[in-house]
This record gives structure tokens, sequence and C-alpha cells, in this order.
């Protein structure tokens, strides 16, 4: 939801701050493992049941997460490797606070929210692996109503204010479930409108090992009526061994 509203004028502030750091020799990939850092701290502070910590830390976090891609795009390193490490760095952060709060809601004797923390996490895991699958596939597995962004807003928001903590992680999941459905239906939805790329692989597949079995028997034909390398072979070794008798 925020990715699609606001993603156009996000990239337009955060485009000069990424031009400044690139000129600085700052690279994505420190951005990145900084980010990461920060989280890792951050879920930890949460699990300790220090939540304004984990708050500021998370904030800190999230800086780094942004900027990253604009300075990619600065120093025209953008590639393949940051985007896979980019999407780790974000799992990463989501299993840090998510089973920071599991942690954390265990501390408190709350057994139920320390479930729920954990369904949070997995649900969040199934959206970003829906989109990695379809993007592999070539089909779009973005959208939904509780995408990173939106998730990282709500934490930050409940960590800033802790009676709102479960209700938070209650939308947080709801809107994951719901996320996963609406992800489901459009790339299945795209998926029936294309042919399917898996079975065209399987028919050029095997049309090329029929051609290959074709070309190994008219080899195999040819051979009967033209002088082959064995044939040769042979050949030369009589005549040798004539010249040597004579």
């Amino acid at each position: 939801m925020f990715d699609g509203n606001f993603r156009a004028s996000v990239d337009r502030r955060t485009a000069p701050v990424g031009r400044s750091l690139s000129r600085l020799g700052v690279s994505p990939d420190l951005l990145t493992v900084i980010g990461i850092v920060f989280s890792i701290g951050a879920g930890v502070a949460v699990g300790f049941g220090e939540l304004y910590v984990g708050f500021g830390l998370l904030l800190l976090g999230a800086i780094p997460d942004l900027l990253d891609g604009p300075v990619a795009k600065a120093a025209q390193t953008s590639s393949s490797r940051g985007a896979f490490f980019d999407s780790f760095a974000d799992r990463i952060s989501d299993l840090a606070i998510l089973g920071g709060l599991s942690i954390y809601f265990l501390g408190v004797h709350d057994e139920l929210f320390a479930v729920l923390s954990f369904f949070g996490y997995g649900f969040a895991s199934l959206i970003s692996y829906q989109r990695a699958k379809a993007e592999s596939l070539g089909l779009s597995g973005k959208g939904g109503i509780m995408e990173r962004a939106e998730r990282v807003v709500l934490l930050l928001v409940a960590l800033l204010i802790h009676p709102l903590l479960r209700i938070a992680l209650l939308v947080l999941l709801v809107g994951s479930v719901v996320t996963v459905v609406q992800r489901f239906v459009s790339i299945w939805r795209q998926a029936s409108r294309r042919p399917d790329r898996v079975a065209a692989l399987a028919r050029i597949t095997n049309l090329r090992r029929v051609n290959r079995r074709r070309r190994i028997r008219s080899r195999a034909s040819l051979q009967r009526f033209l002088p082959g390398a064995t044939g040769r072979a042979s050949f030369s070794r009589r005549h040798s061994a004539g010249r040597k008798r004579a």
C-alpha cells in the first residue's frame, strides 16, 4: 500500500541523499549491514523488555534500509546481488523484531501473543516468498495491505505507545493474512492468463531430446553406406602391414 502510493514521492526525497552518500564513498552494502545490525539490536532490546530502546534501534535500522537503494542508483551499482542482499536483510529484520516480541511476551507470561508473534513472522515470510516466486516466473508479486513498510511503521508505533502493542500485533497478523490472500489471487490470475512456461519448457526439452535421437539414428544409417572412422583405421592397419611384409 505504502509502496504503491508513496514510492515515487519517497524516491524523489531520498535520491539527493543517496547521491550525497555515494559521493562520500558510502556503499549500499554498508548501509544494508548497518540496517541488519540495528535491527538485530532492536530485537534483542525488545526481547529484554526495553521497548523504547527497541523503538529507537528499529527506527535507526529503517533509515539505512530506506537509503541503500538510492545510493545504489546514484553509484550505478544496482545488481542482482544487491537486490538479494537487501531482501535477505529484510527477512533478518522481520525475524529479529517479531522474534524479540515473542520472547518479550513469554517474559510477561502472555503465551498467546508469543504464539501470535511467531505466526506474524510466518505470514510475513509467506508474503516475501510469494513475491520472490512470482518474479522468478516473470509475474508481479507486489501489492497487499500489509507489505514490509506497513509492518515497520506499525511496529514502530506499537513500540512507542506500549498499550497499543497487542492491538498492533493483531492488526499486523490479520493484515498479513489478508495480504497473503490478495497476492495469491493476483498471482493466480496472472498465471492463468498466460501460457504455462513450465509446460512450454518441458515441450522444448522433449523436442530437443527427440531431435538428438533422430540425429544419432541418421548418423548410424549414413555409416552403413560411407566408410567410417573404424573402417578407415582397419584399412590403414592392413595397408601398413602389407608394406612391412613387402
